[in-house]
């Protein structure tokens, strides 16, 4: 099954100038299950096709399919439920709410999803004990280390339990350990059977993917399977 089916996927922005391409044609499937990377420099395309892929942002032309369901046509509040049912997502700036204790912050999108606050509570300090941070749920996002932000911000996005993780440049702020550790727990979340997207500048952090798309001037100009770095050293 393919998680993503996207065909022809053009974005323009309107600019003062007149209407500016970004993504010139993208075709791309993702099966179920795979652990994507997406390399290329600043201003290629590959934050705007990840807005694309997250639903947060809707494609100029061509087709999306999310899960075999085309999106293409949902409307806004179709939009926003799909996404909350089938997707998580991680960023490089964390976005927790700094007056809210990592606890709260995590319970968020189950309580946007309708559960109960005490059930969300519950499911979201378990979800950060999985992470390693059983002891920090009533501490303010200030006071712990940034990979400890960081992990936070992936039991939030794990929390409603997606099909599909996006994380877009979850290292960029981290020291090369701590980066090390996140990328080692979106290793583990896909040998559980989630399909990871990762966006990254970084060639070290892409080899620990199965596969990597190189995108440049909005087009994938490169794709290339190949087992990951830790397989490869085992």
């Amino acid at each position: 099954m393919q998680a993503v089916r996207m065909t022809d996927i053009r974005k323009h922005f309107d600019t003062a100038g007149g209407p500016v391409e970004v993504l010139h044609g993208i075709d791309l499937a993702i099966d179920v299950g795979e652990f994507v990377a997406v390399i290329g420099p600043s201003g290629s395309g590959k934050s705007t096709l990840m807005n694309i892929l997250g639903l947060l942002d809707a494609p100029s032309s061509g087709a999306y399919a999310l899960f075999g369901e085309d999106t293409v046509a949902l409307s806004e509040a179709e939009r926003a439920a799909l996404r909350n049912k089938a997707l998580g997502f991680v960023f490089q700036s964390y976005n927790l709410l700094p007056r809210l204790s990592l606890a709260d912050n995590v319970a968020l999108p189950l309580e946007y999803a309708g559960l109960p606050r005490a059930q969300a509570v519950e499911r979201a300090c378990a979800e950060l004990a999985r992470l390693g941070l059983a002891r920090h749920e009533d501490a303010l996002p200030a006071y712990v280390s940034g990979g400890q932000q960081q992990r936070a911000a992936i039991a939030r996005a794990l929390v409603t339990r997606p099909a599909l993780v996006l994380a877009d440049e979850p290292t960029g702020n981290l020291d090369t350990r701590t980066a090390a550790d996140v990328v080692a727990t979106l290793r583990e979340l896909n040998r559980a059977g989630t399909t990871v997207v990762l966006i990254t500048h970084s060639p070290e952090v892409a080899a620990h993917a199965h596969r990597t798309l190189r995108i440049v001037d909005g087009l994938i100009v490169a794709d290339e399977r190949r087992m990951a770095a830790t397989e490869l050293a085992a």
